[in-house]
């Protein structure tokens, strides 16, 4: 801002003429011009030593007069111009300093100006760079995407490559199960390329029932998100089949939304060929060895039983050295059966434990009894010992066990020249039902070496000394009774000290029962029974032991011949077999108790299904349940406790069946033949039935077997389970307790692994129809059965 200069005396005397006017001015200048003038003209007067005179006066009044106002209206005007004139210039002044201080606005925004210019400038400078780094970045970027697609195009021809030359079927389809892609082996199977397949549907591509299978696998893996395996047979467009094992896994994109399905398939058919040709020489083995096994112990079992009698005979010593050889040497024969046919079942996993009572006391004296005159053959001493307490009776596998201890204590006498082989039976009672019982074997044998005692459970180990030359083995009976030991929960130790003796222990943990089986009487005779029975030789022998305890029996073939007959005539127990050829039990149990027919007849059902719980059959309409084969003292049972009350005596029975004597029968093989029920039905209904029923069993079952196959060939698995119930009915009713078993495993046709066993079941059930009708027979011929 510019300083303003002091003011002089002209512009404040400009100032005061233009604040009063110039007329004003003008009298007081006039005014002051005479008083002057007059002053001076006096003045000069005096100092010139004249005196004044008034015409002096006068005459400076009149010029002045006459000059001061035109010297005064001058100065006037000019002071007015001037006025003016610093008036314009102070405005111009004004005007200046505003335009001076608009300049030094504008001078400021233009400085801001120029700074937002410059900052902008540096910033768009900035940009620029950045924009240059972005763009080479983009370069670079570009640079490797195209790389990194490049790359991607190898590595996808890569994997396509690889893909198409896998021998795996590959495939993959979409959320829809629509074909999105595949190899070339998925295009030669099914005959199309890859773009004719793309977005087909598997009812599109294969046979309707493969193309069932396949969806609803893929419909299982899109429903579970979860990956699963299976196997089918696959036939290619050229006519050949394979035998794939498919994986099929879901699969997912980079953000974890499901895609659809992939599938991979390995051709298995070599595998699965030598698998069946492994299982088929497996069965050939299986069968050699029954057959060899069946056809050898026949001539055995008579050459032990001959054997025997004759070393009761009146021989000399060197005849009876003889005769002791020859048992000796049968019994050890039949042994080494029972290890061979053990170790195929080990190997194929067959062997199952059946647990059964056992009595402590004739357990040890059978055993005994055999052991003691092998021991004698060679001079030696054979000592037995129970220490009490023991259970009177016990819950184990008697047959597995017994061969366990005869394998160990015929390998004792064996390997003892001399001295003596003991058998120690003792126990630790832990509660009222269960304990441990410990069989000890001591002998004072040859001994085995420390450094070979990890090795005698080997399979075909056998201890080598050069000393001592034992009898001939096959090296498998330790390791057999190791494994059944470890079967039965039990383990076995063994201490020996060379050429003083050796000492096995074998623990087993059992159920106690110590319970004597109580023979109850029939307590009711000539009831009115009527048998609802399918199965001929079922009612033959169920009419049989019916009549043999003094009943009167009526028989229906049928459900719809059950309730005609219940309509006609009044009963006083039905017998009910459950599965019936046009009904089951339960539905002919509910047609007669809602028609009102059995208000006061019990309904006993018959029944070979162990699986389903008493209390079904009694909220079917039951009263109680028998099973198959129907044995004499649960029917006794059954009898006393729904007749007990109300006794009915036929009078045409003199008395009641007396006891019958004792019926001597001959060791019978467990597996093979139901000794108590064919003891129980000679007791009952006689040997002469028990022949009749055996030839009308021979006579069915070829009939029963030819449907069992031609259904098993037609996939048909009910009627399959069917047939299986009939075989096993037959079977159960004549004592041939295996194939009772085999056709159980057959007629379970909810079993998880049912079609990959059914075939080896069959066939079993073959072999033991074929081996078992002639053992039974041969049962029958040899031992002397009493009616």
């Amino acid at each position: 801002m510019i300083k303003t200069p002091p003011e002089s005396w002209a512009i404040k005397f400009a100032k005061f003429v233009d604040k009063i006017g110039p007329i004003k001015v003008s009298v007081l200048f006039v005014l002051f011009t005479l008083f002057v003038t007059t002053a001076g003209s006096f003045g000069v007067r005096i100092a010139l030593g004249r005196e004044f005179e008034s015409e002096d006066f006068i005459s400076s009044i009149v010029l002045v007069l006459i000059t001061a106002p035109w010297v005064l209206y001058f100065f006037s005007e000019l002071i007015k111009q001037l006025e003016h004139s610093r008036t314009n210039l102070g405005e111009a002044v004004e005007q200046l300093e505003r335009l001076r201080r608009h300049d030094v606005i504008l001078n400021r925004e233009l400085q801001n100006n120029i700074r937002q210019l410059n900052y902008e400038i540096e910033q768009r400078k900035n940009a620029q760079l950045e924009r240059e780094s972005m763009f080479a970045k983009l370069e670079q970027e570009i640079k490797e995407k195209s790389e990194q697609e490049i790359q991607a195009r190898r590595l996808s021809t890569l994997t396509r490559s690889i893909i198409d030359a896998s021998p795996d079927l590959i495939y993959y389809r979409n959320e829809e199960g629509r074909f999105a892609g595949c190899n070339t082996v998925a295009e030669d199977l099914v005959g199309r390329s890859e773009e004719e397949l793309l977005g087909l549907t598997p009812h599109e591509v294969y046979e309707e029932d493969l193309a069932s299978q396949v969806a609803a696998s893929d419909h299982e893996v899109l429903e579970t998100n979860a990956p699963i395996t299976e196997e089918l047979w696959l036939k290619f467009a050229d006519g050949r089949r394979r035998y794939f094992e498919m994986r099929k896994v879901p699969f997912f994109d980079k953000d974890g939304h499901r895609l659809g399905l992939l599938a991979f398939g390995r051709d298995m058919t070599e595998r699965k060929q030598s698998q069946l040709a492994v299982e088929q020489a497996s069965k050939d083995k299986t069968k050699f060895i029954a057959t060899i096994s069946h056809e050898l112990r026949t001539p055995l079992n008579g050459i032990v039983g001959l054997s025997r009698m004759l070393r009761d005979t009146n021989l000399n010593k060197e005849q009876h050295e003889w005769i002791s050889t020859i048992y000796a040497s049968a019994i050890t024969l039949g042994n080494i059966f029972n290890d061979i046919i053990d170790l195929d079942k080990l190997d194929r996993e067959k062997v199952e434990i059946q647990i059964k009572t056992v009595t402590t006391m004739s357990f040890i004296n059978e055993i005994s009894s055999i052991i003691k005159l092998l021991a004698s053959d060679k001079g030696l001493t054979f000592n037995y010992k129970v220490i009490e307490p023991v259970p009177v009776t016990f819950e184990a596998d008697g047959t597995r066990l017994r061969q366990v201890l005869w394998n160990m204590l015929f390998n004792a006498v064996k390997f003892t020249p001399k001295g003596s082989v003991s058998l120690t039976m003792s126990s630790v009672i832990h509660s009222e039902s269960q304990a441990e019982i410990t069989f000890t074997i001591q002998d004072t044998g040859i001994g085995i070496e420390s450094a070979q005692l990890d090795k005698i459970f080997a399979m075909y180990y056998q201890v080598q000394r050069e000393d001592f030359q034992a009898a001939t083995g096959t090296g498998i009976g330790l390791a057999i009774c190791k494994q059944m030991v470890d079967k039965m929960g039990g383990e076995i130790n063994v201490n020996s000290v060379l050429n003083e003796g050796t000492c096995f222990e074998i623990k087993l943990p059992v159920t106690v029962t110590n319970k004597s089986p109580d023979v109850e009487e029939l307590r009711v005779t000539g009831l009115n029974v009527l048998l609802v029975e399918d199965i001929e030789l079922n009612v033959m022998v169920a009419k049989a032991l019916l009549e043999k305890l003094g009943q009167h029996v009526s028989v229906a073939m049928t459900g719809q011949e059950a309730i005609d007959m219940v309509k006609e005539t009044t009963y006083d127990l039905i017998l009910l077999d459950i599965q019936l050829p046009d009904m089951s039990g339960f539905d002919v149990a509910k047609t007669l108790l809602e028609a009102d027919l059995v208000l006061s007849t019990p309904i006993v059902a018959l029944t070979a299904n162990v699986i389903k719980k008493h209390d079904e059959y009694i909220r079917n309409g039951m009263d109680d349940v028998i099973a198959k084969p129907v044995k004499k003292s649960r029917m006794i049972r059954v009898f006393n406790e729904l007749f007990a009350n109300d006794i009915l005596v036929d009078e045409s029975i003199e008395n009641e069946p007396q006891a019958m004597s004792p019926v001597v029968i001959g060791k019978v093989e467990k597996d093979v033949l139901d000794a108590d029920l064919l003891t129980m039905l000679v007791e009952t209904i006689g040997e002469g039935m028990i022949a009749a029923s055996l030839q009308v069993f021979e006579q069915k079952i070829p009939e029963y077997m030819e449907l069992l196959n031609v259904a098993l060939a037609a996939d048909d698995k009910d009627e399959v389970c069917s047939q299986a119930h009939k075989i096993k009915g037959a079977a159960g009713s004549v004592g041939l307790s295996r194939v009772q078993s085999t056709a159980n495993s057959i007629q379970q046709g909810d079993h998880p692994a049912w079609w990959e066993n059914v075939h080896e079941w069959v066939e079993q059930l073959n072999q033991a129809i074929d081996q078992d009708v002639l053992a039974l027979h041969e049962w029958i011929n040899q031992n002397k059965i009493e009616d």
